[in-house]
């Protein structure tokens, strides 16, 4: 029998297929959902969870463990998509929800930093890697398993709704947070409200267990198990073999990165990057995000629906290159919409960090020491595009700097006045003030003002950043679902995926405050995705294979 005629055969019909995309999804939609409540808020766990005496750095950790989730992504791909291949690709997701279920609930019943000191945070990382091992498996599960059931001309479509759930996630994410902060005042939210949506997350995993449970296996993985035609090792197939190596590399470099960093410029860090370099509030950051990841849903749907009839490569290297070419100008546009004070002060002002070269290293995993490191931390926390001059005070003429000191100079370009602000070597608090004060006279708002917002002009650029996202993100689920053999499609696809989204994507936004704080360039951090979508598209243009007329009733390894 021919593969296409394999197809035909093995067609689902349509009420079980809609079961199947329905409950995949739910169920993606409650694990995504459940990975970015984490994220969502961030901040304010680093708060609780983290040191007490440096904002940057508690968010920066809080980050850094935000990405920890990510970074054990590729094992947990590695567990379960081998268990995909051996046992089934239902059973195994049934496993991955559980675990991430739970190891988000725990999140909601953990104490914090005041209540058992160091030991909350190292807890709090124990559940992050269980919540990225669990993620790490779902997605190639979830992705094979409604491609398997659907119909060869419209894979993408149907996978694509699995792909939506993760916008999906991050939008119910942000609208039960938004829903609990608004309905207590921000000391009970910050005391124990905090807590009510990852303990919702038990609700969820219940709901998400019924549901697929009444699924079937998929009809492809019997067939080739009735055949006797599966793998009995998936991972030494899928990565200790070169013709299948070779596949996994390309899809790695040639697709993946690029989805990880488009997706998570697009829908996460413009969230991050609002909130904690722009002074938007969360209230305002959730309503600007709000229309964009609705139409962004629609939009990952329309692109896996239009990859069935024009293809994918072409499509996501698009993507890659829009990214590429768009996020310094579209970050710039945002910018000026959501806060156009701060970044009026930015143009008409130059802010230089005067210090002694060895004061001033850049910290980013524990506290600021010296009075550099804090002013440096102080200005990026403030949005301030800055320079740091090093006139060291054993380095020759002294420029403004006597020893134990650095100056926050704050010159306006217009008037050619400025003012200079000493800051002792052990940065009390009068020194976080005078700086402060420095700021503020100059022009430098704390928070950005709704009113003066462009709220539409904010809303186009969101919504192009998540449409960039969209139009790689709709149709790569059914690329690498084709793009690899039966028998170890689901160890062979997560693994480059999960690395992607985990290292690559996962850390971006970690990575870009960190370039933002040393460097006092609010842009600077956007060079990291850029350069990655770049390099997606050289290699994805020339190595990257097209897929969408291929059938899935192939067994090779």
């Amino acid at each position: 029998m021919s593969e296409s005629a394999a197809d035909n055969v093995h067609e689902v019909p349509p009420g079980e297929l809609r079961l199947v995309v329905t409950a995949a999804s739910l169920g993606t939609v409650f694990e995504w959902y459940d990975f970015f409540v984490y994220g969502t808020l961030a901040v304010l766990l680093g708060q609780l969870f983290f040191p007490a005496g440096n904002e940057t750095a508690a968010f920066l950790l809080s980050l850094a463990t935000f990405g920890a989730g990510f970074m054990v992504r590729p094992l947990g791909a590695l567990v379960f998509g081998m268990l995909g291949d051996l046992v089934g690709r239902k059973y195994t997701f049934l496993v991955t929800i559980s675990l991430m279920g739970v190891a988000t609930a725990g999140i909601g019943f953990l104490p914090t930093f005041n209540d058992i000191g160091i030991a909350a945070a190292y807890l709090l990382l124990i559940l992050r890697l269980l919540q990225g091992l669990a993620i790490g498996g779902e997605y190639g599960g979830a992705a094979t398993y409604v491609a398997e059931h659907a119909p060869q001309k419209r894979r993408g479509y149907f996978t694509s709704y699995i792909q939506a759930t993760a916008t999906i996630g991050l939008f119910l994410s942000l609208a039960v947070v938004a829903a609990c902060r608004t309905s207590m005042s921000e000391e009970a939210f910050r005391e124990w409200g905090w807590r009510i949506p990852f303990l919702i997350s038990l609700v969820l995993l219940a709901i998400s267990i019924y549901i697929r449970m009444k699924l079937n296996e998929s009809p492809v993985f019997r067939a080739m198990k009735e055949e006797g035609r599966g793998s009995k090792r998936p991972i030494r197939d899928s990565f200790g073999k070169w013709a299948n190596l070779k596949i996994v590399l390309i899809a790695f470099a040639g697709a993946c990165i690029g989805q990880g960093v488009l997706w998570y410029t697009g829908n996460f860090y413009a969230m991050l990057y609002m909130q904690n370099v722009l002074g938007v509030g969360y209230l305002d950051t959730y309503m600007l995000l709000a229309f964009a990841l609705v139409v962004g849903m629609g939009l990952v749907i329309f692109f896996g629906w239009l990859s069935d009839r024009v293809g994918r490569k072409w499509l996501m290297m698009g993507a890659c290159l829009l990214g590429a070419l768009t996020f310094q100008p579209a970050f710039h546009i945002l910018a000026r919409a959501v806060n156009p004070q701060l970044m009026e002060a930015n143009h008409t002002r130059v802010v230089t960090l005067v210090a002694d070269l060895d004061d001033c290293g850049t910290v980013i995993f524990a506290d600021a020491v010296t009075a550099c490191q804090k002013a440096r931390a102080l200005l990026a926390k403030r949005g301030v595009v800055f320079e740091t001059r090093f006139d060291g005070v054993t380095s020759g003429p002294q420029t403004g700097v006597s020893e134990g000191m650095v100056v926050v100079a704050i010159a306006d370009t217009r008037a050619g006045t400025g003012t200079e602000v000493p800051v002792s070597q052990a940065f009390a608090d009068a020194d976080k003030k005078r700086v402060t004060e420095a700021l503020d006279a100059a022009g430098y708002p704390i928070k950005a003002d709704p009113a003066k917002m462009n709220w539409p002009l904010a809303v186009a650029v969101l919504t192009w950043l998540v449409l960039i996202a969209a139009m790689i993100y709709g149709p790569i689920a059914a690329f690498l679902v084709e793009l690899f053999p039966t028998r170890i499609r689901y160890t062979s696809l997560s693994l480059p995926y999960n690395i992607s989204n985990g290292l690559i994507g996962g850390f971006q936004p970690f990575v870009s405050f960190a370039i933002i704080t040393a460097t006092g360039d609010i842009f600077a951090g956007l060079w990291y995705p850029i350069a990655v979508a770049a390099i997606c598209f050289v290699i994805g243009a020339l190595l990257t294979p097209e897929t969408f007329r291929r059938s899935l009733h192939d067994y090779r390894a």
